[in-house]
């Protein structure tokens, strides 16, 4: 399974389909239930590449699944979707090896429409931004910042619309959230994403990796009116991750995420558009950058994770 890409999935004789977005394709258990499938579709820039990265859905999911560990851990009163890696009854047996550690199944939930962005490092949309008029996201920033340096007062929460597949998100002051998903929700939502992170980052630097912005994305119960962590956390697809021992301030960083692949697109001037076929190279180096993250972050081999999940 490690081996083969999976860039769509094909469980429409077997479950409802829900919904397709750029990586994951939502099937309908039950009234209650979601099939997450994560394939190794990637995007960059708001755009699915043609092709996909070789076992990255199984290690984007696993990688998710082990940070809903850590986090819940860490604060009892977290509440995620995630219910269990195992396949649902309704897939064949002979799908089990394709599906099996790229899917689990998880709560139905109705995900706000905002996407909880933290940054804790100024760099990326954030740094051109914050060059052009001092602020990120309409946010007043002190004066004085290097790119990749660390924000002095701690992380900002800089939310932005959850566009549809073929659209772009839009970054957002906080006080536009409120008006999309209301002032009580909004409130829980930025502690809750600025909680997260400020205890990832602790993690993961204690593990060589520096997550300099994540995206959380989060849903509500409408039986218990929690706010509920949903998809993917904490992975390269989410967040820029760096490497601690190299960090240096004042210029662009080297990094474990797909900040290379968008470095690429970019250089080649294809930044955005759309059937771009990324060459053997870009994705060897990809799939290398995402398995020494999860190595880092979890304390574990890949291949030995596979090996085992699979057995």
């Amino acid at each position: 399974m490690a081996d083969k890409v999976l860039v769509r999935t094909d469980l429409e004789h077997a479950l409802p389909l829900v919904a397709r977005g750029k990586v994951r394709d939502l099937y309908s258990v039950d009234d209650g239930t979601l099939l997450f499938v994560t394939t190794d579709r990637i995007s960059a820039y708001d755009v699915v590449m043609d092709g996909g990265i070789p076992s990255k859905g199984a290690l984007l999911c696993l990688m998710t699944v082990h940070w809903f560990e850590v986090l819940s851990a860490a604060m009892p009163n977290l509440k995620t979707h995630f219910l269990t890696l195992d396949l649902p009854p309704q897939i064949p047996g002979n799908l089990g090896e394709l599906y099996q550690n790229r899917s689990m199944q998880v709560r139905r939930l109705e995900i706000f429409k905002v996407e909880a962005i933290v940054r804790g490092y100024i760099t990326g949309s954030a740094w051109s931004s914050y060059q052009r008029d001092g602020t990120v996201c309409g946010i007043p920033i002190q004066p004085g910042l290097q790119e990749s340096e660390a924000f002095p007062e701690g992380p900002v929460y800089t939310p932005s619309t959850k566009a549809e597949q073929g659209d772009h998100d839009e970054n957002i002051h906080p006080e536009r959230a409120k008006e999309i998903v209301g002032a009580r929700y909004a409130k829980r939502i930025e502690e809750l994403a600025l909680s997260l992170y400020k205890y990832a980052a602790a993690y993961a630097y204690e593990r060589g990796i520096i997550i300099a912005d994540t995206k959380f994305e989060f849903g509500v119960d409408k039986d218990t009116d929690e706010v509920v962590l949903a998809d993917e956390v904490l992975t390269p697809d989410s967040s820029r991750f760096w490497p601690a021992d190299t960090y240096k301030i004042g210029q662009p960083q080297s990094s474990f995420d797909k900040q290379f692949l968008r470095d690429w697109l970019t250089s080649q001037d294809l930044k955005g558009k759309q059937g771009v076929k990324m060459p053997a190279g870009i994705v060897a180096k990809t799939k290398e950058k995402y398995r020494e993250a999860f190595e880092k972050l979890t304390g574990k081999q890949w291949a030995e994770e596979i090996a085992d999940k699979s057995s």
